[in-house]
Order: C-alpha cells, then structure tokens, then sequence
C-alpha cells in the first residue's frame, strides 16, 4: 500500500464517523425541509453489469440517478457539485432535506449527511522534530528529491522565495496534474482550487488558487520549502526558513476559502490529487 491511499485511508476512517454521526437530518420546519444544501451522498458502486464498462461516464450516471428527477428544471444552477471516483463512491449535491430523505428509498444508498466546514490548522518545524541538514535521517532521505506532496489548503502565493525552482528537476513522469497559475515551474507544479459549491451560491467564476490569508503557503513551505537564507519577521528572528522536504515537488489544491474548508471541496481535492500522482498529502484542517 502506498503512502498516499495510506493517508487517504486515514482521511476515510475519519470521514465514516462524520458519516454515521451526521447520517440522520435534524429535524427541522417545512421551510428549513425545502432549502437547498450542500449534502455528501455515499453510495454503492455501480454494478457494472447493469451499467456496461464502469467508466467515468457510467459512474456519473449511476450518482445523477440518485438526484430528483426535478432537479434538470427546478433550478438554474446545477444540483450536482463534485462526483468522487478515488476517495470515496458518491457525491456532493445540492439537495433538499425530503430530497435526500426519498434517496434514501434507492437502491445503492448507503448514507448522506450535510456538509461540514472544518478550518485551517498548522504544522511543525524541522527543529522541534530535531532534525538537521547535514546529518541524520533528514539527509539520507535526500529531501524528498522526486517525490509530489498535495497540500490542501487556503492557496499559495506562487512568486514565495521557498517556492524557487533554481537547481529543480522537471515534474516526474507520473504527474498528471494541472496548474491554474502562470508562475508555476519545477517547484510549484500545480495549482488548483476547489469552490464549485461556493461559486454556484455567489454566481462567480472559477477562482484562481491564491493564497489570500498566507496559511497555505506557511503550511506548504513547511511542508517542501526551499533553504531561504537570511530570512526574518519585520526584522526579528533572522535566520534561515526551510521546509521539509526542500527537493520534492508541490501541487496546491485550493480548499479554504476564508476561514471556511468544506469537505465536499476536501474530498474534490483528495480525489483530483490521487488521480494527478501525488505521492503525501499535507492537511493542516480541522474542526
């Protein structure tokens, strides 16, 4: 098993609990019954004897078979938001409360449950876990050189110095990723965002993966920032700023969007990720 459906299956235990604990809607009043919400729909995969070869088409016809037949007129905007194929069988979708609970009629349904919002967290330094450049494990592991680490997250601000590409290989092979910037290079191969939901609400367009609060760049230059010398804080604690990792590649996936980190846009980002070659995931989210 390899590192990244290693840290996905982590994810997962996590996300079935969310899953058994937020199975059962509230209850709430005939208007609160007809507000439209963003839902995370597990299901079962299709049988693919009943849909042919289950490819991508297929699976996104099995999960719209699951929405209300009603959903193609009743509203401009799209009711299916993400469709998962890695992390998960299901869907996020915007779904009334007596939506979900006919779907729960349907054959293949196994549970459903609105949407949480998490918020960023942080991480550690290579000093408190007592490592050192020129000896030790950190060394011997050649600072990651080769590897991609996916970091979920509120963006980056692409032109960081820890995000310089001087002496960088290409991106590997494996890479199938994409980058939503025209900054990226042999460091910061790929940059994306994830806010269907949040588009659709606020009737905007795509938004570019920047990073506007600097926690995503704080956490993916912990994660495989580059040796920055002579570095400081409005003129304090002078010295020299690196990551983890300093020699893999990063790919930014765009999950935060203020303070809020939904997990219909996680899962998006968890799924895009594993299918673009990430090797570790870097999540610094929580309640």
């Amino acid at each position: 098993m390899d590192i990244t459906h290693f840290l996905c299956l982590i994810f997962l235990f996590n996300f079935h609990s969310l899953i058994v604990q937020g199975s059962e809607f509230s209850s709430a009043t005939e208007t609160e019954k007809k507000k439209l919400q963003t839902c995370i729909v597990h299901v079962e995969q299709p049988d693919v004897g009943v849909l042919g070869q289950s490819d991508n088409l297929d699976v996104e016809r099995w999960y719209k078979s699951f929405l209300p037949f009603s959903t193609a007129s009743s509203d401009k905007r799209p009711r299916m938001v993400y469709s998962y194929k890695n992390v998960i069988s299901g869907f996020a979708a915007r779904l009334t409360e007596e939506e979900v609970q006919a779907m729960r009629t349907k054959k293949g349904f196994i549970s459903a449950h609105l949407q949480r919002i998490l918020h960023t967290q942080t991480t550690h330094t290579p000093r408190f876990l007592g490592l050192h450049q020129e000896l030790g494990i950190w060394k011997e592991s050649n600072f990651g050189k080769g590897a991609i680490i996916g970091v979920l997250d509120t963006g980056v601000l692409p032109n960081h110095p820890s995000f310089s590409d001087e002496g960088m290989p290409p991106s590997p092979a494996k890479w199938k990723g994409r980058c939503d910037f025209t900054a990226c290079n042999n460091k910061l191969i790929g940059a994306r965002a994830f806010n269907i939901d949040g588009n659709m609400t606020a009737g905007t367009g795509v938004e570019p993966p920047i990073d506007e609060d600097g926690h995503g760049t704080h956490t993916a230059s912990t994660a495989a920032g580059r040796f920055v010398n002579y570095a400081d804080v409005l003129g304090n604690a002078k010295g020299t700023a690196v990551g983890m990792a300093t020699l893999a590649h990063l790919a930014i996936y765009k999950v935060c969007f203020g303070e809020d980190c939904g997990d219909s846009n996680i899962l998006a980002a968890l799924d895009a990720a594993i299918e673009d070659g990430v090797d570790v995931l870097s999540l610094s989210i929580g309640d």
